[in-house]
């Protein structure tokens, strides 16, 4: 039987009852991990949560407010007192963005994912971290880096993954001199996501799909499995980088 990546490790996962948030959830408790998952919606949560019990896994659930800074901490220490400590966090939860061209949104749509995508990666990155410089080791992992490129229509959604690999440069460069590891996952997509009742679903899909190198984007599955891998110590080298899943829809300079 092959070793577990994530065997005796702690993780938080922000966002859990999602669908990115979910997957990478089950993805590191089957590899492994004591998986703690947080959310504003209990229901939602403990369906990720059955399901990796039902699997052989050990999940918790605990309703947390991402945006609340003394939410964040007294579930982080919470975490921490329980487990022992803090190992790896994840945080997907959604940045309420508006997506419209520049010249037809609002100043308050525009600003909203950016000030929301900012301030709850700093709140959960800055408690975690809290907890994992006494151990000299940790791995925060961010979702949704932007790469170069960019495609009319965002609003601030394309401005906030931006804003986010500064957070991430600026938390590597903070952080690594405790063995606090800090990696953007770049996904371009994952049609998966997508509720089964969105608009233009299949349209959407085709188009994601047809933008990449492969003819194929990333599934919730190919997203746990890097996730885990990232998280483990395969990858105690990387930082202060990106790991890039889009199958080539954003292609590096």
């Amino acid at each position: 039987m092959n070793a577990m990546l994530l065997e005796n490790k702690v993780a938080v996962v922000y966002g859990a009852g999602g669908t990115i948030g979910g997957a990478v959830a089950r993805a590191f408790a089957r590899e492994g991990a004591r998986v703690f998952l947080a959310g504003r919606t209990g229901a939602t949560l403990g369906k990720v949560a059955a399901d990796i019990r039902a699997a052989g896994g050990a999940a918790e659930t605990a309703e947390v407010d991402a945006l609340d800074e003394d939410a964040v901490e007294t579930f982080a220490a919470a975490v921490a007192a329980r487990a022992g400590g803090i190992d790896v966090c994840f945080n997907a939860i959604d940045v309420q963005d508006v997506q419209k061209p520049l010249m037809e949104i609002t100043a308050e749509e525009f600003v909203r994912p950016i000030l929301t995508a900012t301030r709850t990666h700093f709140l959960t990155t800055r408690a975690a971290v809290r907890h994992m410089i006494p151990r000299g080791s940790g791995v925060i992992l961010l979702f949704g880096g932007g790469g170069p490129q960019t495609v009319p229509g965002l609003g601030g959604f394309k401005v906030a993954l931006d804003a986010l690999e500064g957070l991430r440069r600026q938390w590597a460069c903070e952080a690594g001199k405790h063995g606090v590891r800090v990696v953007t996952m770049v996904t371009g997509g994952v049609p998966e996501s997508l509720p089964e009742d969105f608009p233009g679903r299949e349209e959407l899909t085709a188009a994601l799909n047809g933008e990449t190198l492969l003819g194929r984007a990333a599934t919730l599955a190919d997203v746990g499995n890097v996730a885990a891998f990232v998280a483990s110590d395969l990858a105690r080298t990387m930082t202060s980088a990106t790991v890039n899943v889009s199958c080539g829809a954003i292609v590096d300079h």
